[in-house]
């Protein structure tokens, strides 16, 4: 009886001994497969009791868009007594959980035609601040065939950061910039924080047709199968925001600049010296224009291999905003692809479709006042504005704050969803997902 009793003993330890591993390494798969979402580098929130995005509100926003004066009203109460600011924590918990955060907020439901699915764009989105509003962007230009090239500010705080990341460990066409800077204010890194992206985006898998770059603060007129359609009546051209220079814009570049402390929003600046430049490389006419731009993938191929572009990249280095005379100067270069011919007209900032800008100092000149707040001069727009956007005939517009104005953001999000489900309802009902 005790050798039996050993022997069931002996046997319960050895079974134990297998057992034990075997459910250890269960419990090590299960953890693994619960967090297998979690971005790198970030530690595992909280669990999800309840899924919260951005703040919305009740608004009725044909009657915005139709300029009823009572539903304007109601949005000016809305801005001044119940703005609820949108918690970044929340999309930090949201893409913690990538299928979850691709099911609530859409990406898995796009519907892409057979012409987007042959006419991908690409994007490089120079960011630093407001993650929703990045999300939201990102969301409002989606298509599985586009390409999205993410930069932060090397200054950005590391909640923006972890949100950035986020996005981009969820979403397989979005990535961050393999090279970042540190973005100063009308300075050189501007510039090159869209080249690094522009870098990036040549070496991608995706063969895009044209790419655009925009800020956080950006958002798009058109839906992405409108914007298809618009890039394709380019044939190859691109465009930019290019002008001759009156003459005290010409101290931008005839003046050696160095960055410097700025007591403001940006704490460091270009500064202007007394020291004088050399004239632009290869007697190139210099024009100017704005940061922003619709180029072909041609034009981008041709500019990454030609010395004279990268000559005159080198001069602009210690140039006031160089972004703002850099693309408007090469556009005109004679045989780059898409040429505009120096010969030909100003193309200002409202003939450009690139982004549609409301300036203090031209209201009432070209357009409307403003119905948000003027910051720096440009227009932070309201929700009796977007009548205005969605007529005017331009791709994108700047500038947008949902601190300042959230309906505004939420009327265009509305605006462009109906207009993308009418296009497939009736023009393409047989479109498939990405």
């Amino acid at each position: 009886m005790k050798s039996k009793g050993l022997s069931l003993q002996m046997g319960r330890r050895q079974i134990c001994r297998f057992i034990l591993p075997v459910l250890a390494f269960c419990l090590l798969l299960l953890i693994c497969v619960k967090y297998r979402d979690v971005p790198r580098g970030l530690h595992p929130p909280p669990p999800l009791l309840d899924v919260k995005t951005v703040q919305k509100y009740s608004i009725d926003c044909s009657a915005i868009y139709d300029l009823d004066p009572v539903e304007v009203y109601k949005s000016l109460i809305i801005r001044q007594k119940h703005i609820v600011k949108d918690n970044d924590e929340n999309l930090l918990r949201l893409t913690s959980n990538c299928s979850l955060f691709r099911k609530v907020r859409g990406f898995d439901d796009v519907c892409v035609s057979e012409e987007e699915k042959d006419f991908p764009i690409a994007y490089s989105l120079v960011v630093h601040k407001y993650p929703w509003m990045v999300e939201r962007l990102i969301r409002a230009t989606y298509s599985p065939s586009n390409i999205y090239c993410i930069h932060y500010d090397l200054k950005s705080p590391a909640q923006f950061v972890a949100a950035m990341e986020g996005l981009a460990h969820c979403l397989p066409n979005v990535f961050i910039a393999s090279k970042l800077e540190d973005v100063i204010y009308a300075g050189f890194t501007r510039l090159k924080a869209d080249l690094n992206c522009l870098t990036d985006l040549l070496s991608s898998e995706v063969k895009w047709k044209y790419v655009i770059n925009l800020c956080g603060q950006d958002f798009p007129l058109r839906p992405n199968n409108e914007l298809v359609s618009e890039l394709k009546k380019l044939n190859g051209s691109n465009m930019v925001h290019t002008y001759r220079p009156p003459q005290y814009m010409k101290n931008r570049y005839a003046f050696h600049y160095e960055v410097r402390d700025a007591y403001f929003e940006y704490k460091k600046t270009a500064v202007q010296t007394s020291k004088r430049k050399a004239p632009p490389p290869h007697n190139i006419e210099m024009f100017t224009g704005s940061a922003y731009f619709v180029l072909s993938r041609d034009f981008v191929l041709y500019i990454d291999s030609s010395v004279v572009v990268k000559d005159l990249l080198a001069w602009s280095e210690d140039t006031y905003s160089p972004d703002e005379h850099f693309w408007a100067t090469i556009v005109r270069l004679p045989g780059v692809p898409g040429e505009v011919p120096r010969s030909h007209p100003d193309i200002t900032d409202l003939m450009s479709r690139t982004r549609l800008v409301k300036w203090s100092q031209l209201e009432g000149s070209y357009y409307a006042p403003c119905t948000g707040i003027y910051v720096r001069a440009v227009c932070v727009y309201g929700a009796g504005d977007i009548h205005w956007l969605l007529n005017y005939g331009s791709w994108f517009a700047n500038k947008f704050d949902t601190n300042v104005d959230p309906i505004a953001v939420q009327c265009l999000e509305e605006n462009l969803s109906e207009r993308k489900n009418l296009f497939y309802s009736i023009a393409s009902p047989d479109c498939f997902k990405g």
